[in-house]
């Protein structure tokens, strides 16, 4: 039997392997990658002392000085940042597919039942599901012919209470908040959140629920420093992730209190006919043929987006088209004409 190699042998010639292996791997896969131009990062923080409170603002005096594609870091994440026409057609539309993916962050896991819903949910089968439902079953076009007289009701109702308080300042934010709610509460679960009225029927009042909205809003935009620097995530140093947790148990608590009563009221009644968008959901998560499983943290996820989602942003919207028509009174003028015909022409037809 021939004498095995002594050890110093045996370590020099694992150590010229693997230089030879690193070698070979620089030349076969290390080809340097022509980055967008950018700052230079710091250690640990990367290009954080560059954000201010306007992070927005920050990212377009930065786009100034490198352009309209740019490269900067979160902390240890690298982030691609485009700020014109051109470069959000190439991101949105031609490599759609190939930047599809969301990104794993802390308001992803806690407030949407762990990336369950369509926002945070990772590019697959799960969310072009999701996609489907939305696209067929929840806004195509006979389901939104449905719930017009919904949209008009409350609209005329929001028209109604300006009429009477005429002359008296009030907050424009709040009053286009109030309409977006009580128009999707009416259509995903069946009843007006905005109303007094309706609080004996709920786990909390209407001024409760959309005090949780607002807070779900913030905690979903806030920027978490444990998302970029992820060995920081675990000692919670902003107390953001104490906040998404508090506010997903007011979420979770509010949600099944709804998919209880829709439970009962669907229970035993053969080939119900559904009333709301829950109803639709739930219908959806009973269908054994779906090609993945969606169930009933799925139905609470994607209920959560159409309110959340659906509120906030057309209030905010409707207040800035409205604030721009301000600038431009002859724009504004113009914009009423077209108002003042189309009731002419509804009261003549």
């Amino acid at each position: 039997m021939d004498n095995p190699p002594p050890p110093a042998i045996t370590y020099t010639a694992a150590g010229i392997a693997t230089v030879v292996l690193i070698l070979l791997s620089r030349r076969l896969f290390g080809r340097k990658l022509k980055l967008p131009p950018g700052p230079k990062p710091w250690p640990i923080i990367g290009n954080f002392n560059l954000i201010g409170p306007l992070p927005h603002r920050s990212l377009h005096e930065l786009a100034k000085k490198y352009g309209p594609i740019m490269q900067i870091r979160f902390g240890s994440v690298p982030v691609v940042v485009g700020s014109s026409a051109e470069v959000a057609e190439a991101i949105l539309k031609t490599h759609d597919i190939s930047l599809a993916d969301r990104p794993k962050i802390a308001a992803g896991k806690y407030t949407t039942y762990n990336y369950s819903d369509i926002t945070w949910s990772q590019y697959g089968p799960y969310w072009s599901q999701l996609r489907k439902f939305c696209n067929m079953e929840i806004f195509s076009p006979k389901r939104l012919d449905f719930y017009q007289d919904v949209r008009v009701e409350e609209l005329h109702s929001l028209l109604k209470s300006l009429y009477k308080t005429s002359g008296t300042p009030f907050k424009t934010r709040e009053k286009f908040s109030d309409l977006s709610l009580s128009v999707i509460s009416r259509l995903v679960l069946g009843r007006n959140y905005t109303l007094e009225s309706e609080k004996s029927k709920g786990v909390y009042t209407p001024h409760e629920f959309k005090k949780i909205l607002d807070e779900l809003f913030v905690l979903n935009g806030v920027l978490e420093i444990g998302d970029w620097i992820p060995w920081l995530s675990y000692f919670d140093l902003q107390g953001n992730i104490k906040k998404m947790k508090a506010v997903a148990k007011k979420v979770d608590r509010f949600i099944e209190h709804e998919l209880e009563e829709h439970d009962a009221r669907r229970n035993g009644v053969k080939n119900y006919v559904a009333k709301d968008m829950m109803d639709i959901l739930l219908q959806l998560s009973d269908d054994p043929s779906l090609d993945v499983e969606f169930g009933r943290t799925g139905v609470k996820a994607l209920t959560l987006d159409l309110i959340a989602g659906g509120t906030e942003s057309t209030a905010v919207t409707a207040e800035w088209a409205l604030a721009e028509l301000l600038k431009k009174p002859e724009v504004f003028e113009k914009g009423n004409r077209r108002v003042r015909q189309s009731g002419r022409k509804r009261e003549m037809g």
